[in-house]
């Protein structure tokens, strides 16, 4: 048997040891989310870079951990929270900074009251499990703003109520497969898909009329009609330039729009009825009529061609025409007017030539018009220097901008 000498790259045994100590450490750290220092996480609950849990019943948490920094909390995208007997709440500002938070678990806890607010900021809240609380109702505003995915509510006291009749309706057979149940008024627990209550029920809302074009500077009315049980309440969501007044009796509500703008074409209008069953809401968009209004009109740009770039506003869409001097130009495959982007209210685009010489600088006057009006606006365009002679010795033309 050959002999080696010490050093020779055999490892004794104690360094065979500490060599598989310290790879195994290396692949444990190195693998998943990084652990947070004790510092940076609460005492009582144990973080990572994305997660943090709070399970340790003994030294209990009574509100969500705050981490040391806004930049931590927003990393994190679940949390879970379970065997907290002090923790009753989730408040307005509890989450704020969580901006990133997709799994929400608060379970086997003591959890009485969320607020309405509670997931402001959590627009991209997907899972969220409240099982075995102390929860008797919930708002469905609560979720009004989010996309939930999972909603997991069995185990608490919910009152078989109008006000939880939400659940029910947004669970449908899942409120079976969670087994999820109510206590009646005299202490008998119902399967919540078995909920029936009489002036229970989703609200609607009916905007009229649905679509009706405008011109400008012209008045109009709007009536939204609500119903439903309990009696909704009726609210008008928009933001217009133009001025309006809202005149309700009951269930009926009237707006009134006058000297329409044209800054208001395709704003939207929408009619909400809300109560504590749920809500509904009836839309339109506005469709104001108005002449053309040139906005923009600028210098000749080259890039892969030349190009004499244009905004328009316009409702119905115009007709445009090109003047170059005083004749019509004539367009075709070497020069024609291209539209890139066509926004609520304006078509930005662009008289588009293809390797115009000299022949082709000077006045340009856009023409729009439409069965409203018409606008005029010139620009003057230099593509190519003029040569500065004819015959064999004059200097060659060359492009502006080049």
């Amino acid at each position: 048997m050959r002999a080696r000498r010490a050093g020779s790259g055999a490892l004794s045994a104690p360094g065979r040891c500490l060599w598989w100590w310290v790879v195994a450490v290396g692949l444990t750290v190195g693998s998943g989310d990084p652990w947070m220092s004790s510092e940076a996480c609460p005492s009582s609950c144990s973080c990572t870079s994305s997660r943090i849990s709070c399970v340790d019943p003994e030294r209990g948490i009574g509100a969500f951990p705050v981490l040391q920094s806004e930049a931590e909390m927003e990393n994190i995208t679940d949390i879970y929270i379970a065997n907290q007997s002090s923790f009753s709440s989730i408040n307005d500002k509890d989450l704020h900074y969580y901006k990133n938070l997709r799994n929400l678990t608060v379970t086997n806890s003591r959890l009485t009251y969320v607020s309405k607010l509670a997931f402001q900021n959590n627009l991209k809240l997907q899972y969220l499990n409240l099982k075995d609380n102390n929860l008797s109702s919930l708002s469905w505003r609560i979720f009004k703003h989010l996309n939930i995915s999972y909603l997991i509510l069995s185990g608490n006291p919910l009152h078989c109520s109008c006000e939880n009749m939400w659940i029910k309706l947004l669970l449908g057979e899942e409120a079976d497969t969670q087994e999820l149940r109510c206590i009646e008024d005299g202490g008998a627990r119902k399967l919540m898909s078995k909920l029936k209550l009489p002036n229970c029920e989703v609200p609607m809302a009916t905007l009229s009329p649905s679509k009706m074009p405008v011109k400008e500077w012209e008045n109009v009315e709007l009536f939204c009609t609500t119903s439903g049980m309990p009696r909704p309440e009726l609210i008008w969501n928009m933001a217009l330039i133009s001025n309006y007044e809202i005149e309700t009796s009951g269930q009926i509500s009237m707006m009134r729009l006058s000297n329409l703008s044209s800054l208001d074409h395709n704003s939207k209008i929408t009619c909400i009825a809300e109560n504590i069953v749920g809500g509904r809401e009836s839309s339109l968009l506005l469709d104001i009529l108005f002449p053309p209004k040139i906005t923009k009109l600028s210098d000749a740009i080259s890039d892969h061609h030349w190009c004499i770039p244009f905004s328009v506003a316009a409702n119905p869409q115009p007709h445009f025409r090109w003047y170059h001097g005083d004749k019509e130009v004539q367009e075709g495959e070497y020069i024609m007017t291209m539209i890139h982007d066509v926004t609520e209210r304006e078509y930005h685009g662009c008289l588009q030539l293809d390797n115009p010489t000299h022949v082709l600088n000077g006045m340009y006057t856009l023409e729009v018009r439409n069965e409203y009006g018409v606008d005029r606006k010139q620009i003057e365009a230099h593509f190519m220097q003029q040569p500065w002679g004819e015959g064999p010795y004059s200097s060659e033309p060359y492009y502006y901008g080049k």
